[in-house]
C-alpha cells in the first residue's frame, strides 16, 4: 500500500470508530443494557488495537528500510521500534 492508501484506510477506521461511539453514547441515552453496551465498547477497543498494529507495522517498515539505506542507523531504529511497541503495549 502507498502511504496515501495507508492514511486514507487509518481515516477510514477512525470514522468507523466515531460511528461506533456516538452509537454507544445513544445506548447510553436510551437505558440499553450494560452487556450490550460492554460489547460495543470491546468492539471500539479492538478497532483501536487494529488501527495501533497497523500504524507500528507501517513504522516498523519504514524503520527498516532507513537502516537498509543508512546502516550507521540501524542500532537507533531498532531501539525506536522496541520503544513504539513498548508504548502501544500499555
Amino acid at each position: 500500500m502507498s502511504k496515501k492508501e495507508i492514511k486514507k484506510d487509518l481515516i477510514n477506521r477512525i470514522r468507523t470508530i466515531k460511528g461506533h461511539l456516538g452509537g454507544i453514547e445513544k445506548m447510553i441515552e436510551e437505558g440499553k443494557s450494560c452487556e450490550q453496551i460492554l460489547i460495543q465498547i470491546n468492539a471500539v477497543k479492538a478497532a483501536m488495537n487494529k488501527i495501533g498494529m497497523a500504524i507500528i507495522e507501517n513504522y516498523t517498515e519504514e524503520c527498516i528500510m532507513d537502516a537498509i539505506n543508512s546502516p550507521e542507523n540501524l542500532q537507533k531504529k531498532v531501539r525506536d521500534i522496541i520503544e513504539s511497541l513498548v508504548k502501544f503495549s500499555r
